[in-house]
Parts: C-alpha cells; structure tokens; sequence
C-alpha cells in the first residue's frame, strides 16, 4: 500500500492519524480504545525487514527502530507496532 493510499482512507476520520513515513508495507489499520484518539497499527516485524531491505544488518535494524521510530513518544496518537502471533510457533510450545 503506498501512503496515498494509506492517507486516502483516512480522509473519513476526524482525528488526525500520524503515520510512520517509509513503513507504508508494514501498515496494517487503525486502533481505537475508549477515551483514546484513533492510531496507526504497524508490523513490528515488517518495519524491521524494511530497514534491513534498505541496507541495515538484523542487529542494526533492531536497534535503529527500537530508539528513533519504537521510542519516539508524539503524543496520544503515536502509532502502536505489534508483533503478531505465530499461530504455529505458539501451538508448538503447548
């Protein structure tokens, strides 16, 4: 999805959703809590393979997101990025 796209449908939203520029293959929707603005989801994981795709080892890549895009705290509509069950890991283990 580019962030066209991404910003296309939103235009229905009232509040003002922050995306993460440069993560747009690892955007995944919009969160909503009570009480709480509306939020971009990301793939933790993804955004990792996308900076790795541009040039980072595994462990820098690792880093770079968990200080300037995982710890950059903007206020009450900073995007939320999960790491998504894998299903077949988690039965596995039981």
């Amino acid at each position: 999805m580019t962030k066209d796209q991404i910003e296309s449908s939103l235009e229905d939203i009232e509040d003002e959703i922050m995306l993460a520029d440069g993560f747009e293959d690892a955007y995944l929707g919009i969160g909503r809590q009570f009480t709480r603005v509306p939020f971009a989801i990301y793939d933790r994981n993804k955004c990792i393979e996308i900076l790795m795709k541009d040039g980072m080892s595994d462990e820098e890549a690792e880093e770079y997101f968990q200080y300037n895009v995982e710890g950059a705290w903007v206020g009450d509509n900073t995007p939320v990025f999960i790491e998504p069950l894998k299903l077949n890991d988690e039965l596995e283990k039981i």
